[in-house]
């Protein structure tokens, strides 16, 4: 069984939402969990881990628990075979935000799993024409993943991390195809969207040539096109890496 845990926000949080449906149809064992705050940067999370606060929703298998809990906390539930890293989704372009903030959280994931791979989770750029996408700064999504791909690069170079997860990638793939991957112009939609995202991260962890069938737990409708879509990219952006 993989273990996975994700010190995120509500961008992790869709990832997370169909991985464990998607990994157990395909005959791959997993253990998925989610630290959720919604909009926390990277800069917060070492705030809260410096203070042992219990700030975090506790999400297991895509789904909210009730509970809360500090960093420490999750990370001495498990042996975690993984754990994921990502900036808030504003500063995503900006690799000075990530700074001393993500070598922090690294180093200390590393003292206290020695055993746990640590990967990057890429995130995504907004949707064209969002006031999202004016309030950054950026032209089009494909301005904004420019800077998010050399961000999170850079990040992962400067950790030493094992693991590039690329989500953002696999979404810029579908809106340079003119597909719609927001529900609110920046997070993913709740079908769609969502079933892309789990279908890159099992590849990533398991190898681009998985599959998990035919899938279709989403929480609302996914045409096959979108389908047959989502499935291309995952492949296509895990294949790049």
């Amino acid at each position: 069984m993989l273990k996975i845990l994700s010190i995120g926000n509500s961008f992790s949080q869709d990832a997370h939402r169909y991985l464990h449906k998607v990994c157990t149809l395909a005959g791959k064992e997993i253990h998925n969990v989610n630290l959720y705050i919604g909009g926390c940067s990277l800069e917060r999370h070492a705030r809260h881990l410096a203070n042992n606060d219990r700030e975090y929703s506790l999400e297991i298998h895509g789904e909210a628990t009730g509970s809360f809990i500090s960093i420490d906390e999750a990370l001495l539930l498990e042996d975690w075979d993984v754990v994921t890293l990502q900036q808030a989704s504003n500063f995503s372009f900006d690799f000075t935000t990530y700074e001393p903030y993500i070598h922090i959280l690294a180093d200390h994931i590393r003292k206290v799993c020695p055993k746990a791979k640590i990967a990057i989770h890429q995130t995504w750029s907004y949707e064209d024409g969002s006031q999202k996408m004016e309030s950054v700064g950026k032209k089009d999504h494909s301005d904004m993943f420019a800077g998010i791909k050399e961000a999170y690069n850079t990040a992962f170079k400067a950790v030493g991390a094992d693991i590039l997860i690329p989500s953002g990638y696999a979404f810029d793939l579908l809106q340079d195809k003119g597909f719609k991957v927001h529900r609110d112009t920046f997070h993913a939609k709740y079908g769609f969207g969502r079933y892309a995202l789990s279908l890159t991260w099992m590849k990533t962890l398991f190898g681009k040539e998985v599959t998990c069938g035919n899938f279709d737990a989403f929480d609302e409708p996914v045409t096959d096109e979108e389908r047959s879509a989502a499935e291309q990219s995952a492949s296509a952006a895990c294949a790049a890496i």
